[in-house]
């Protein structure tokens, strides 16, 4: 890698840098949590990755002044809710900022659970841990050690790319 001297390098545009982040097609989550008094939270979330698998680690980027990301370092867990083709709706409610958004979709939250599973919703849920947190600009990347994780089979991921919802291809 080459070092470019500091007073050379200047920022993109808000504009270009989203250009540039809507041609890498991802996954799409919703990572939710709870806070001390019960309450769940949640967020679609898009910036998802794997870390390290031993321990098994990911981590999920969300925006500074978030009441999910409060509730995720209040209570030091998160779920992370993998979504499934058919699943666009959630991804779009819970991307609004909806303040009645669990109160429009079915989820569960036992005992141990990181945050809500959204039951119809989610193709595979990662229950974590808060391992570390690290702010970077307007975000703040969380680090979630894996303690569970559950699937459903036959279903397949919903992707988000070049401002549109697809789902991953057949084969």
């Amino acid at each position: 890698m080459t070092n470019v001297p500091s007073d050379s390098v200047t920022g993109a545009s808000l504009a270009d840098y989203r250009s540039f982040m809507s041609r890498f097609p991802t996954g799409v989550s919703i990572v939710t949590a709870k806070d001390p008094s019960g309450r769940p939270w949640g967020m679609t979330c898009s910036s998802v990755c794997s870390v390290a698998l031993e321990p098994p680690t990911l981590l999920v980027c969300l925006r500074v002044g978030s009441p999910t990301l409060a509730a995720i370092l209040r209570q030091s867990t998160f779920a992370v809710n993998l979504l499934h083709e058919g699943a666009q709706p959630a991804a779009e409610l819970f991307a609004s900022g909806a303040a009645d958004r669990f109160d429009r979709v079915r989820w569960a939250a036992g005992p141990g659970a990181g945050g809500p599973h959204l039951l119809d919703h989610a193709h595979a849920v990662a229950h974590c841990q808060v391992s570390g947190t690290c702010p970077v600009g307007d975000h703040t990347v969380v680090f979630g050690e894996v303690y569970q994780t559950s699937r459903q089979e036959g279903q397949r991921p919903l992707l988000y790319g070049m401002r549109s919802y697809a789902a991953w291809p057949v084969r």
